[in-house]
Order: structure tokens, then C-alpha cells, then sequence
């Protein structure tokens, strides 16, 4: 049971460290939008969404402003489009999307998600069409948002998609060469994608949810990065790991408290069920408001130096464990966000050279989703690009967690030069890619890389 007490003096002692609900998200089924033409569909799509979030922003700004907690995205994710597509010709999925940039105009949301493909077995036409019109739809649209899961324990990895995937990006970024590659920043590409994320660009309503949920994201790195600082200071620094993860975890459980408030009266108000709280210490470019400083509180003096894994690791696992003991509806990501132009300690450790792309991989082992607005050279060649990609993937297969790539190759752009994609998205100096094109003959085998044997545990 939630205790309002609690939760309002939770308020008051983290009121001025950056504690915010990243993303209130309406989840949405718009199964029932098919129709026999692409404009039958966006109209559909238009009147449904207009329907459902017409009052989303206007609920969640009293919601927030009620706690004191704002609300910093207001986002719709709903069920994958690429399903609205089959029998469709080409100019079908541009229609479409254009329908869901204009109805996220109209009810004053951030972000639509859920132009989406899951293709870790194989690829439908209608998957193939919406994948390939990724380039045209995200340099078109503003507010559209894809996902493409091509990897899975379950399937092991679609290196067919894997290998479009490479093409895709590379494609996508010189489509939107005017903003530095910019629309690469709308696409996430995963594996074992979650079905209820609120967090963008990844985030789509899967299968087995009701009509219509509200899933709500809470962040607050600086919250606990303040609380961990207070902490060692009150022991004069004498303090061991253990302690600092046990400050973590209950710094986590009052986030998550407070989170999970908003996000039912949030539901409440709209007549919609509640699904889940994603606690993901997701940073923003604000000094102070960093999983890059969490690291240096806990002793990491340069991000990249080793023990930089290791402190990851048990940040992600802390948050964990005090988002669950706070709430039995945590889903989600639900842990630690390393995306490097968001947070400006980890693009401040990639211009002094500390953190390298090698070592930032490393680091995805253990954190909640994987590489994350990473720049990249231009010039970064589309099988090297699948070849990042694999990687990821890779680790999500076979450690049994979600991973994923958003990948963003700046054209013309070389390794240390500073990329800014203003707002929330940051900017970051390019990271160095090596090695490029030594992937090339792998990558064209295509195919399937096979699910490990971790994965017949029926």
C-alpha cells in the first residue's frame, strides 16, 4: 500500500536533486486501425490515438504539479505498426507515420513509438516494407519513434536482419545529414526488446496488454548520486561498497514510491489501468543529473578506467533491488542508462579519451539496455555498423537480458569531433570506431547466429 505521507516527505528531501518522472507513456493496441487502404489506416490511427491521449499532457501537468514531481515526457507507444502494413504497397508506411506525427502535434506529445518490427526469426513483406521505408519515415516525421527486435534467447540472432539493420542506419543518417545524422537518434535496435517500456525511442505496447495502459518511467541519477555524496561524507568517507549499495537500493525504493504515485493517479484520472514503474536512472545533459557522476561517487575518478564494469554492475543491481522491494508493478528497463551524449560525465570521459568503444561495450554487459546515443564517424562503414550491432546483440542473447544499439553516424563528422543534438539528447564528441570494415566477410554470411543452449530451459 502506498503511504501519501511517505511519498510527500520523499518530495521534500529530494525536491531540489533532479528527481523527475522521465516519461508518463499511454500503451496502446491499434490492432483494430487495419484497414483495406494506407489512408483508411491513418485515419484510423489518427482518430484513435486523438481519442485516447487528447488528454494525456493536460492530466499529467496537474498530476505533477499537484507532487510537486514534473512530468518531463508525455509519449503514446503503441502495438507494432508493421502489422497495419501487410498487404499495403510502398507508399503506405510514410502515410501512416505522417497520421501519428500529426496526431502527436495535436495532443501535445513528445514522442509516438511503436513503428515497430520484431523480426528475431525472420521477416514478414510487411516487416521487410516498414524497415525499408525507415530512412524516408524518420527524416519525414518528427515525432515518430522505431524499434526493430532482431535478437532473441528464445531464437538466437537474425544476422539477416542484423546485416539490413547496418544499411538502415547508415542510410537513415545520411537522410537526415541536415541535423548530423539526427533521425539514427528515433531508432533503437534490439534484443529481447521488453513489451512495456516507456522510455523512447524503444518503446512499443506488445502482445497480452489490455487496450490501453499507462506505463510510467522514473529517473533521478542526480538524486542518487546527492544521496551517495551525503552518505559518504556523514562517514568521512570510510565507508565500504556494500554500504554505498545498500544507499543506492533505499535511495531507489523512495524513487520509485513516488514515481509509482504518478503514475496511478495518472491512470486513474484517465479512466486507463495501470501497468508498470520503470526505475532507469536515465540521465540528461544537466550537470549534476548523471550516471557518469554516480561512477565517480563511488570511486571510479576516470569513467573507462577499470572498475568501471564492476561499478556499473552494482549500481544497475541496487536499483533493482530497491525499485522491486518498493512495488510489485516494476517492469520495464528498470536500472542504470549509460547513453553517452545524454549524460555529459560519460561524453566528458570520451573527449579525454577515457571511454573507448571497447570499454563502453564492456559496460553494457551489465547496465539495463546497451550502446546509446553514440556518435560515430560518418564515414563508419554499414557492415561495421552491423558488426556493433551483432555485438550487442550478442551479449542480450546470452546473458538473458535486454540489449540494445543506437547508433548515430554523423556524416562528414570525425573521431573527437563535437556532435550536438541539443534539448535532452545532448551532445558528445565522436567516439572512435576501430578496426572498421575488419568485419566485412562475417557480416555477409548473413543467416542465423543459433540460440545458445542456455536457452532450452523448458
Amino acid at each position: 500500500m502506498l503511504n501519501t505521507d511517505e511519498i510527500l516527505s520523499t518530495i521534500e528531501m529530494l525536491h531540489a536533486e533532479h528527481l523527475d518522472v522521465r516519461a508518463v507513456t499511454l500503451a496502446l493496441n491499434v490492432n483494430d486501425c487495419a484497414a483495406p487502404t494506407a489512408d483508411g489506416v491513418a485515419r484510423k490511427l489518427l482518430t484513435k490515438i486523438s481519442t485516447f491521449a487528447g488528454k494525456l499532457v493536460q492530466t499529467c501537468d496537474q498530476i505533477g504539479a499537484k507532487y510537486g514531481i514534473p512530468v518531463i515526457n508525455k509519449r503514446v507507444a503503441l502495438s507494432p505498426i508493421s502489422t497495419l502494413l501487410a498487404g499495403h504497397g510502398t507508399t503506405a508506411p510514410l502515410k501512416i507515420a505522417r497520421a501519428l506525427d500529426q496526431a502527436a502535434q495535436e495532443c501535445g506529445i513528445d514522442f509516438v513509438g511503436g513503428f515497430s518490427a520484431l523480426v528475431h526469426k525472420g521477416i514478414t513483406p510487411w516487416e521487410d516494407l516498414l524497415i525499408r521505408s525507415l530512412p524516408e519515415v524518420l527524416s519525414e516525421t518528427k515525432q515518430v519513434c522505431s524499434s526493430v527486435n532482431v535478437a532473441s534467447r528464445k531464437a538466437g540472432i537474425n544476422m539477416n536482419a542484423v546485416k539490413m539493420m547496418g544499411q538502415i542506419v547508415h542510410d537513415i543518417a545520411f537522410a537526415t545529414e541536415s541535423i548530423r545524422g539526427f533521425g539514427c537518434a528515433k531508432l533503437v535496435i534490439f534484443s529481447n526488446i521488453p513489451e512495456d517500456s516507456p522510455f523512447m525511442a524503444g518503446a512499443y505496447m506488445g502482445a497480452g496488454e489490455p487496450e490501453a495502459v499507462i506505463n510510467i518511467g522514473v529517473s533521478g541519477p542526480g538524486v542518487v548520486s546527492s544521496a551517495l555524496n551525503r552518505f559518504k561524507s556523514l562517514h568521512h568517507g570510510e565507508v565500504t561498497l556494500d554500504q554505498l549499495a545498500e544507499e543506492i537500493k533505499i535511495t531507489s525504493f523512495r524513487v520509485t514510491r513516488a514515481g509509482e504515485l504518478i503514475g496511478r493517479e495518472v491512470a486513474k484520472e484517465l479512466g486507463y489501468e495501470f501497468g508498470i514503474v520503470d526505475l532507469s536512472l536515465a540521465p540528461t545533459p544537466t550537470v549534476g543529473d548523471s550516471v557518469g557522476e554516480i561512477l565517480k561517487a563511488l570511486g571510479i575518478a576516470k569513467i573507462g578506467a577499470p572498475g568501471s564494469t564492476a561499478a556499473v554492475a552494482m549500481l544497475n543491481d541496487a536499483v533493482k533491488k530497491g525499485g522491486l522491494f518498493a512495488s510489485s508493478s516494476v517492469g520495464g528497463l528498470s536500472g542504470a542508462f549509460i547513453p553517452v551524449s545524454e549524460d555529459s560525465a560519460l561524453a566528458d570521459a570520451v573527449g579525454k579519451g577515457t571511454l573507448v568503444l571497447e570499454k563502453l561495450e564492456a559496460m553494457t554487459t551489465v547496465c539495463s539496455v546497451g550502446l546509446d546515443m553514440v556518435a560515430i564517424p560518418g564515414d563508419t562503414k554499414p557492415e561495421t555498423i552491423s558488426a556493433i550491432i551483432a555485438d550487442e546483440m550478442a551479449i542480450g542473447v546470452i546473458n538473458n537480458k535486454t540489449t540494445a544499439a543506437r547508433i548515430i553516424p554523423v556524416p562528414g563528422a570525425k573521431a573527437g569531433e563535437i556532435v550536438n543534438f541539443g534539448g535532452l539528447f545532448g551532445s558528445s564528441p565522436i567516439i572512435e570506431v576501430r578496426n572498421d570494415g575488419g568485419s566485412e566477410e562475417f557480416i555477409g554470411h548473413a543467416g542465423r547466429i543459433p540460440a545458445p543452449l542456455q536457452s532450452l530451459s523448458n
